[in-house]
């Protein structure tokens, strides 16, 4: 009896949630859809809403750029419709989800992108970094720019004795979580001292709130590193670094070395709930920072109007929304992922 009774609660809670913001959801006779989470992906969904609205004028999106911390824990107590991620959830939220509301919360690569260093040395432009570089700049390890580890990848570049400030994000986020995967893969130390999550407790450093916070604080600190989404290092014309990528190669991040390390791992092993790391990925042209950017949305949406409207955006971002992420600085998704989303979909109910 205890047993029945709990399930049937969990179904009603799980109804209850939905149709809690579902309600005052309609504008006049425009149906309001909430999002919000990542801001790695908040440049990408602000313009494929504006674009969608011209497809389909009566349902209004909304996506608030609050990081993926924030975005997994209101799409987890049903208070927005769909979340953005940068870091998949983990067994433990993705049980405790379906426990609470009876339902699967379903992940949907949307696009490709890139955590970078960005830099703050005046004079300097271009620098190579190795991943034993980075993880020792933030174990608080490295500690001068003129380090050894950074001067000897970096031949005829003079670089300063002066400190270097490290720049993390204090918030939950996405970012930190592909930034984070990197360096627990490439690094014993970090992987034993820190290890990886959208958020962690930093070994060193000043904390900036989002990918815009973080951005500002390397843009007004000289001698300064910090780690943003690309879209963030181009738009606010920052200096990023080159990373040695598994094969030894230093490569630039961009769409072709993004999309390099998508096919070169995620495409013929990629698990059937979409929750795959892509960094560090084997490939002489990929770039070891890449990630997939995801939208969450629970498998039940009672509301068949709002379960239309998700179904229609997602379709339409899988198609004709992929023709806009390369000049904001994404990549697309691979063919064979699409083909696979393009089925999953249909869990949607």
């Amino acid at each position: 009896m205890r047993g029945n009774f709990g399930l049937k609660l969990a179904t009603m809670v799980c109804l209850l949630m939905a149709l809690a913001t579902a309600k005052g959801s309609a504008l006049g006779d425009r149906l309001e859809i909430k999002g919000d989470g990542s801001t790695f992906a908040y440049p990408m969904y602000t313009k494929w809403i504006q674009e969608y609205e011209k497809v389909d004028p009566s349902v209004r999106f909304t996506y608030q750029s609050n990081g993926s911390g924030a975005g997994i824990h209101d799409v987890m107590i049903g208070s927005v419709d769909f979340a953005g991620t940068d870091g998949p959830l983990n067994n433990v939220q993705m049980l405790d989800f379906s426990t609470h509301r009876n339902c699967e919360l379903l992940h949907f690569p949307t696009a490709l992108g890139a955590a970078v260093p960005v830099y703050n040395i005046p004079g300097v432009k271009q620098l190579n970094f190795t991943p034993q570089a980075l993880a020792g700049i933030y174990l608080g390890n490295i500690t001068t720019w003129n380090d050894p580890d950074i001067t000897k990848v970096n031949p005829g570049v003079s670089l300063p004795a002066n400190k270097i400030v490290v720049v993390h994000r204090k918030d939950g986020s996405g970012t930190t979580y592909v930034w984070t995967d990197y360096l627990s893969k490439v690094s014993p130390e970090w992987h034993e001292l820190a290890g990886l999550g959208v958020s962690v407790l930093w070994p060193t450093g000043i904390g900036g709130k989002g990918n815009e916070g973080v951005a500002q604080l390397v843009e007004n600190t000289p001698y300064s590193i910090g780690y943003v989404e690309l879209t963030y290092a181009v738009a606010k014309g920052l200096s990023y670094g080159s990373v040695r990528n598994r094969s030894g190669e230093f490569i630039k991040a961009d769409s072709a070395s993004v999309t390099a390390a998508a096919a070169a791992q995620a495409a013929h092993s990629m698990s059937d709930d979409f929750r795959f790391s892509i960094t560090d990925a084997p490939g002489k042209d990929a770039y070891p920072i890449s990630s997939f950017t995801w939208i969450l949305v629970p498998s039940v949406t009672p509301d068949p109007a709002k379960r239309e409207a998700l179904i229609g955006f997602l379709r339409w971002g899988l198609t004709k929304g992929q023709d806009l992420l390369e000049p904001l600085s994404y990549a697309r998704l691979p063919d064979a992922v699409i083909a696979k989303e393009d089925k999953a979909i249909e869990k949607i109910k």
